[in-house]
């Protein structure tokens, strides 16, 4: 199987750690070189002496090892910029938006932050993103994917550069499926129809004593995933962006109304447990693991790991495994299309988004916080994130420096992947950036608490459909959402 293809090839291999990586490497990659990257962006030569200047990262636990090497990423940065100290602060991902909003309130950002694309529009409305358009090296856009980099854009901007592309749909307990007579296989390669997807997952639930002891189906929608449970599937309902291709707002669509009533049906039915709200990301993995639920999402590419090295601890009679797992084969799998349209993969797009405080930054921090976003976002850094959570390498250094790693993840999750990349929603950085703020808006004060309170039935779909519905019109003028 050829792994080296450019928009799809994934780093397989969790057998070694970032420090061993950063030890090993005998010779620099051209382009993460002073001479290649240094020179280029801000015209020194050899014989300059630049001034000394200190680069500051938020970042959260973007993969296994990653915040226990925050000192070997350091010294790596300043080994390569004698001149540069990048000092990183780490952040859990639960205070990460937290922590940042308050600085960046207090007009004093990082220069750099761990975020996901979704949300640069929302910094850019401020005015505390830093543009790095015109600073870039024509090497560094070159090593990048075409498609995950243009995520990292917002009208004529280029806010940062990407870390990695990553998929993320649902995953299921191969043995449970195929006890339900499942084919999970046809499942990978064709996808399924909402139908056919609530027919499985009811297929799933298990009774004992007139009690459900496992759901077909169990999504986290608490905490830091309030949001992703509705974002996923409406993009399988013709809806891949919440603009259409002339601006207006799309989630006035009947087609959304269409996925409130499913997530109320899988409810109801059984399928899915009615204390669903309540269930976040630690819970609902938690509940698969322990043969609680048959299908469980969002399912990230890293969650075939997790389960195999719990598996390990099982076999091992480890107690650090967890309390009362089962032995799972994870099994990835695509979200359902709704009404007849085409599936679209929601990916998300992460990455080292580059900010400004208050005050204008000179030229010359300017250009050292693009070589800090560089480093930390291509080859062996990028590599190492990448081969620890089954991830595509998005940019040439980082396959380079990943072609020793060995390849442990199973052939058809990553066939699956392959084929639910090229099904990924498009990148829509012509979405103005005052729209999008303004849809992060209504997101936040309408959509996530609308949401919950369906989850709890505390509201009908129709009720919900109507709130956002009055909320776009209020925001986006009754000639900038979707009439039907």
């Amino acid at each position: 199987m050829n792994m080296k293809t450019k928009v799809a090839s994934t780093v397989l291999a969790i057998t070694l750690s970032m420090g061993m990586i950063l030890a090993a490497c005998g010779t620099k990659d051209p382009v993460n070189t002073p001479s290649a990257t240094q020179s280029a962006v801000t015209g020194s030569t050899a014989t300059d002496s630049p001034a000394k200047d200190t680069i500051t990262a938020l970042l959260p636990p973007v993969s296994a090892n990653f915040q226990s090497n925050f000192d070997a990423m350091e010294k790596k940065f300043n080994e390569l910029y004698p001149h540069l100290t990048l000092k990183i602060e780490p952040a859990s991902w639960e205070d990460m938006a937290q922590k940042l909003d308050t600085q960046v309130n207090a007009g004093s950002p990082p220069d750099l932050a761990f975020i996901g694309a979704d949300v640069v529009a929302k910094y850019a409305q401020m005015g505390m993103l830093m543009d790095i358009k015109d600073i870039v090296t024509p090497e560094m856009v070159e090593d990048f994917d075409e498609v995950p980099l243009e995520y990292m854009k917002n009208g004529d901007g280029l806010y940062g550069f990407p870390a990695y592309m990553s998929v993320q749909s649902i995953g299921g307990n191969k043995q449970f499926m195929e006890a339900a007579g499942i084919d999970w296989k046809k499942v990978q390669q064709e996808g399924w129809t909402y139908d056919q997807f609530r027919e499985a997952i009811q297929k799933g639930v298990v009774q004992e004593n007139g009690k459900t002891t496992r759901y077909g189906f169990v999504f986290a929608t608490a905490g830091v995933t309030s949001k992703d449970y509705l974002t996923i599937l409406v993009k399988n309902a013709g809806l891949p962006s919440p603009f259409t291709e002339d601006h207006k707002y799309a989630y006035t669509s009947s087609n959304f109304l269409d996925v409130l009533k499913a997530i109320r049906e899988m409810i109801d039915d059984g399928s899915m447990p009615k204390e669903l709200s309540s269930i976040d990301a630690g819970k609902r993995w938690n509940m698969f693991l322990t043969g609680q639920t048959m299908i469980t999402g969002k399912g990230m590419t890293s969650f075939e790991n997790s389960a195999n090295i719990n598996n390990k601890k099982i076999d091992a009679n480890d107690d650090s495994a967890v309390q009362d797992s089962i032995k799972v084969d994870y099994v990835v799998l695509p979200l359902p299309s709704f009404g007849g349209h085409k599936a679209v993969s929601h990916t998300a797009v992460d990455g080292y988004v580059t900010f400004r405080g208050k005050k204008e930054p000179t030229d010359e921090h300017k250009a050292n916080v693009v070589k800090a976003a560089y480093f930390l976002a291509s080859g062996e850094i990028a590599a190492t994130v990448n081969h620890e959570s089954f991830l595509a390498d998005i940019t040439d250094s980082g396959r380079k420096a990943a072609e020793s790693m060995e390849s442990i993840q199973n052939a058809d999750n990553f066939a699956a992947l392959e084929r639910l990349l090229k099904q990924a929603a498009p990148a829509r950085p012509d979405i103005p950036i005052e729209l999008g703020a303004k849809a992060i808006k209504v997101e936040t004060e309408v959509i996530i608490p609308k949401l919950q309170a369906l989850l709890a039935n505390e509201i009908t779909p129709e009720e919900m459909f109507e709130s956002v519905n009055k909320a776009a019109a209020e925001t986006f003028g009754a000639d900038g959402i979707v009439k039907e």
